[in-house]
């Protein structure tokens, strides 16, 4: 009865339900193993070749590797956490940099550096001690802690949806940081343009609000040693390890991400040594119920992934598209958008609409540019995200420091929708260039 429906209107009748399941409070990874087996349903898939695509899908390589980065990140976030590390981290950091214009917006940003849900918490009692000296409003305050905590997450690979973005798209982990770290100094400048005519961020921008003495460097950047460790080592060792082994060897498939979980597990035991975590405490960096909500998150967008597949759901799309004609870059840009806006979560929106985009691009010839539309679906993708209205960093935000959300919407439109815009403008230049 289904099959005379157009595909496309059969996968969206799958994303309705699984944004239905997310509204009604089911957690992310049910939603998303509901709409694998809605999908599979729809399309005919029968239940011992839904069972099979599953268990495949978990069972990969890439996804094994992909759960255990996820896992070591939030362990890691967790092992700062219960040492006092993170608020060690902001701590020393004040009075190196003397604006307070520009103080107020790298506290949340140094934060934002570490993936944790509910994250700018951490730094809004910083941002209202110095929003106060500056006589900023609550609305104004809550907008600059919430987007400049998350000035990193498209490129930053400690965040769950950029890994599971190269994982999808099977881009090299290098290339992808390169290309698109400029995002994050474009949503730096977007951010600040609705602050420009606010008086009180402008006036004393010269003057020391944290006193004549400049501390020193080294504290701020012992405290940020296991975040470099992770980075630094963790993209050194990921390329040594491609070059040494085949590249179509069982190790060579995950050489990038063994050296990110090798240069993990060196910043969490670094962590529990510096700050001598007691046993208790390391078991309880490795037994947060997120850490297992988030795993198992993951686990069931790459089954949602292997059923789209399985089922020749994303053929028959890219069929009806190619036929009718629809010009991929604009689906690139408004699916992300649409979904990320109602999920408010980035690994949600990358879950459910990257691997249908990576098919269509495959579909349209289009693999060389992968790169490119990878970049333009998670940024359109993540500006969708930060005007959910059910994003947590949001929310959070906006009741520490008293503020509305049409309030903060009033400074977070413009930002947002420059993003994008650039956005397309670097699509086109990386299209030119073509990396690839």
């Amino acid at each position: 009865m289904l099959e005379g429906i157009p595909a496309i209107v059969r996968v969206l009748m799958v994303f309705v339900l699984v944004l239905i399941a997310i509204r009604k409070n089911l957690s992310l990874g049910n939603a998303f193993l509901l709409g694998a087996i809605a999908l599979g349903f729809i399309f005919g898939l029968r239940p011992l070749a839904m069972v099979r695509s599953i268990l495949t899908s978990v069972a990969y390589t890439k996804t094994l590797s992909l759960a255990m980065i996820v896992s070591l990140i939030l362990v890691l976030s967790h092992s700062m956490e219960l040492a006092g590390q993170l608020q060690r981290l902001v701590s020393s950091f004040r009075g190196l940099v003397r604006t307070p214009r520009l103080n107020i917006i790298v506290f949340p940003a140094l934060i934002g550096l570490l993936p944790m849900p509910g994250g700018a918490v951490f730094s809004a009692p910083m941002v209202k001690t110095l929003g106060s000296r500056l006589e900023l409003s609550g609305t104004e305050l809550s907008y600059i802690n919430y987007w400049f905590r998350h000035i990193w997450e498209y490129w930053w690979p400690l965040y769950p949806g950029v890994l599971l973005t190269i994982t999808l798209a099977e881009l090299d982990l290098s290339i992808f940081v390169l290309f698109l770290c400029p995002l994050t100094v474009v949503a730096w400048y977007a951010g600040y343009l609705p602050l420009k005519g606010l008086k009180d961020v402008g006036d004393g921008a010269t003057s020391n609000l944290m006193g004549e003495n400049r501390p020193p460097l080294g504290p701020f950047l012992k405290e940020l040693t296991p975040i470099l460790i992770t980075i630094c080592l963790g993209l050194g060792l990921g390329t040594v390890i491609s070059l040494a082994v085949q590249s179509g060897s069982l190790v060579g498939t995950v050489a990038k991400e063994i050296g990110l979980i090798s240069a993990l597990l060196i910043a969490i035991v670094w962590v529990w040594h510096r700050n001598r975590l007691s046993a208790a405490q390391r078991w309880q960096a490795f037994t947060n119920r997120e850490l297992l909500r988030l795993v198992y998150m993951v686990m069931a967008i790459l089954a949602f992934k292997g059923i789209l597949e399985d089922s020749r759901a994303v053929q028959s799309i890219s069929q009806e598209l190619l036929h009718w004609h629809v010009p991929l870059m604009p689906i690139t840009v408004v699916l992300p958008f649409l979904v990320g806006s109602v999920v408010g979560v980035t690994i949600g929106f990358v879950g459910t609409t990257f691997p249908i985009l990576i098919a269509l691009i495959k579909s349209f010839s289009e693999s060389q540019f992968m790169l490119g539309y990878m970049m333009l679906g998670l940024t359109s993708g993540f500006a969708g995200v930060l005007f959910s209205p059910l994003h947590i960093c949001l929310l959070l935000s906006n009741q520490y420091f008293g503020a509305t959300l049409g309030g903060v919407y009033r400074y977070l439109w413009l930002p947002g929708i420059s993003l994008v815009f650039i956005a397309i403008g670097y699509f086109w230049i990386l299209h030119f260039i073509n990396p690839f």
